[in-house]
C-alpha cells in the first residue's frame, strides 16, 4: 500500500475505504444486513437500490450518523471507529445530503465556518474564510459568491455549497447523494468535468444516483443493494442501464410510461399575464400567460432558478400575485389563502418534499389527512376520529406502494422515495381536478420514478389538468402533452410534444429561439 499523499487542494489522500459485513437494525427494520462496500483512491463507486434499500443508511453509518450494530470500517487497512460527523471529518470523509444541511438565513461563508473554530479566537475570520472559499471555487470549478445568503440561492447553488463546505473541511472521499437530481444536462456535464479532475487528482468518490445513464457514464463500478442486502458489485463497462434497472428492482423495468390517448376537455388552469416578485428582489415571473386543459399535462420545462418555483407559489397562493390573473375553472384564485385555493380541488405536489410537502414530526396516517382533517370522516364534532384515519391510512399505503413499518411511522423517518409516494397519495386521494406537480419523481430510484409518473398519466386520462415542472428533459418528453419553456421569467414558447426535441427546447431553455440560433458549421 503506498503512503497517504496530499491531493491538490491540500486534503490527504484516502487510498482506501472498507465497510464489512454492516448490520442496522431500526424498530421493525433491517435496514442494513450485512453489507459489504469498497471505494478506492481515484475511482467513482456508484451505490444504487430503490429507495428505502438501505443506500443512505449505509452512508449515514460511514459519515458517523449512525452507529452500526455489527460490522467494521477499515481506512487504508486499518479498522477505525467513527462515532461521530466530527470523527468522519476528522478522517477526510466528507458527505453532500440529498436534503441540504444549511442554514438559509446564513451567507455562504457563515455557513462554510459554522462549527469550526475561528483562526482569531473571539474574533470571526470571515474574510479568510471567504478567501479559502474562492480558492475551492477555481480549483474544482464551483462558481459561487462567499457573501451570498443561502436562502437567495437555487437548490443547485447550494448543492454547490455542500461541497465547498466538505472540501473546506478536508474531504478526501466524498459521498455524493443524489448530486445530479437538481442540475440541468449542461451543469451535470460541469459536475462531471470537476468530478473527473478530482478522481484525476486521487479522490475517492461514492455516487449515489437513480439516473442509471450517468451511473454507466461516470462511475467505475456500481454495487446494488435491495432491501438492506447487497446484491453485488460489477463494473460499470460491463454492464447497462436496462440491466442496472433490473438488478436493482428485481423485475423487468419500463423506462417510458404508456401514455395512451385522451379527449382535451374545458380549460381547468389559465394564466393571464401573471407577474410576481422573487426572493431576491427582481421579477420572479415578467407576464406569463398559459392554459392547461382537463385530460392534457403541460410540461414546464427550463433551466433551474428562471421562476419555475415562483410560478408554482402564485398559482397555490404561496406567493403575491403583483399583476395579471390567475383561473381555476373560469374563477378567479389570484392571491386566494392556500387553504381556500386547495379547497376548490387544486392539488399540489411541492419541489420541496419535505419542507413544504409534510410534517416530519407528524406520523404517515397524520401526513395523509393534513388537506382533510377538518373534515368528515377523519373529524366529528371539531374531534379527529382516530379510526377514520387509520383506515384511510392504511388503504393508501396499500394502493401506493409506500414502504412504511407502519402507519404511526414519523415521517422524518421514511426514505425520500417513500415520502413522495405519501405526498402523492394524499394529494391524488382528493380526486383533484388540477394537479400541480413540481419536480415530482426528483431523487426517486428506478421503481419510484416509474410509479409516480404512471399516477400522473392515470389521472391525465381520468380527466385532470396536470401541470408537471421539472428540469429533467427525459421526463417532460415522455409525459408531457404540451411543453411551455420558461426562461428569466417568461415562457419563450409552448410546442406540441410530437414537434419537440432535446437540441430545440435546450434552445430555448438558454433563452434562444431555434430559428434565430447560428447554424451549426460542420
Amino acid at each position: 500500500m503506498t503512503e497517504s499523499t496530499k491531493l491538490p487542494s491540500g486534503q490527504t489522500r484516502i487510498n482506501s475505504l472498507e465497510m464489512r459485513n454492516i448490520t442496522k437494525r431500526f424498530p421493525g427494520v433491517l435496514a442494513s444486513d450485512h453489507v459489504n462496500f469498497d471505494v478506492k483512491s481515484g475511482e467513482v463507486h456508484a451505490l444504487l437500490g430503490e429507495n428505502g434499500a438501505g443506500k443512505s443508511t449505509l452512508m449515514k453509518i460511514l459519515y458517523g450518523l449512525y452507529h452500526p450494530d455489527e460490522g467494521e470500517i477499515l481506512l487504508d487497512g486499518k479498522p477505525v471507529t467513527i462515532s461521530s460527523p466530527t470523527d468522519s471529518i476528522n478522517l477526510g470523509i466528507g458527505m453532500i445530503h440529498q436534503h441540504f444541511m444549511l442554514v438559509p438565513t446564513l451567507t455562504v461563508a457563515e455557513n462554510v465556518a459554522l462549527g469550526l473554530p475561528s483562526s482569531r479566537g473571539a474574533l470571526t475570520d470571515l474574510d479568510r474564510v471567504s478567501k479559502r472559499i474562492i480558492e475551492l471555487a477555481n480549483i474544482y470549478g464551483l462558481k459561487i459568491d462567499p457573501d451570498a445568503y443561502v436562502w437567495q440561492l437555487s437548490v443547485g447553488q447550494q448543492q454547490r455549497v455542500e461541497i465547498i463546505k466538505a472540501l473546506y473541511r478536508g474531504a478526501a472521499l466524498l459521498i455524493l447523494d443524489e448530486p445530479t437530481a437538481v442540475l440541468t444536462p449542461q451543469e451535470v456535464d460541469e459536475l462531471f468535468v470537476i468530478m473527473r479532475q478530482m478522481v484525476k487528482d486521487g479522490h475517492a468518490l461514492i455516487f449515489i444516483s437513480h439516473k442509471l445513464h450517468e451511473v454507466v457514464e461516470i462511475c467505475h463500478r456500481v454495487t446494488v443493494l435491495r432491501n438492506g442486502r447487497m446484491i453485488g458489485t460489477r463494473p460499470t463497462s460491463e454492464t447497462t442501464k436496462q440491466a442496472l434497472a433490473n438488478w436493482m428492482v428485481g423485475r423487468e423495468v419500463g423506462f417510458a410510461p404508456d401514455r395512451g390517448t385522451t379527449t382535451l376537455g374545458e380549460v381547468r388552469l389559465s394564466l393571464a399575464d401573471v407577474k410576481c416578485g422573487s426572493d431576491r428582489g427582481t421579477p420572479g415571473l415578467r407576464g406569463v400567460s398559459f392554459d392547461v386543459r382537463s385530460g392534457e399535462i403541460l410540461g414546464i420545462a427550463g433551466v433551474s432558478g428562471n421562476g419555475q418555483r415562483e410560478l408554482a407559489e402564485s398559482i397555490t397562493g404561496l406567493r403575491k400575485v403583483t399583476s395579471g390573473k390567475v383561473y381555476l375553472e373560469g374563477q378567479d384564485i389570484t392571491n386566494l389563502p392556500p387553504g381556500e385555493i386547495t379547497e376548490r380541488m387544486l392539488s399540489y405536489i411541492p419541489e420541496e418534499r419535505m419542507r413544504d410537502g409534510m410534517i416530519k414530526d407528524f406520523s404517515i396516517a397524520e401526513n395523509m389527512v393534513l388537506r382533510e382533517h377538518h373534515k368528515q370522516p377523519y373529524s366529528r364534532y371539531g374531534f379527529l376520529n382516530l379510526r377514520g384515519i387509520a383506515t384511510h391510512a392504511d388503504e393508501l399505503i396499500a394502493k401506493f406502494r409506500v414502504k412504511t413499518p407502519s402507519r404511526e411511522t414519523m415521517a422524518k423517518n421514511l426514505s425520500g422515495g417513500n415520502i413522495q409516494k405519501v405526498v402523492l397519495a394524499r394529494e391524488i386521494s382528493r380526486n383533484p381536478r388540477v394537479i400541480l406537480a413540481a419536480q415530482p419523481t426528483r431523487g426517486l430510484d428506478i421503481g419510484a420514478t416509474e410509479y409516480v409518473r404512471e399516477q400522473l398519466i392515470e389521472q391525465r386520462n381520468q380527466g385532470a389538468a396536470v401541470m408537471l415542472v421539472s428540469e429533467d428533459l427525459d421526463e417532460i418528453l415522455a409525459l408531457s402533452d404540451r411543453i411551455a419553456v420558461i426562461y428569466e421569467g417568461q415562457v419563450m414558447d409552448i410546442v406540441q410534444r410530437e414537434n419537440a426535441t432535446p437540441e430545440k427546447l435546450g434552445l430555448l431553455m438558454a433563452g434562444v429561439h431555434p430559428e434565430d440560433a447560428a447554424p451549426v458549421v460542420k
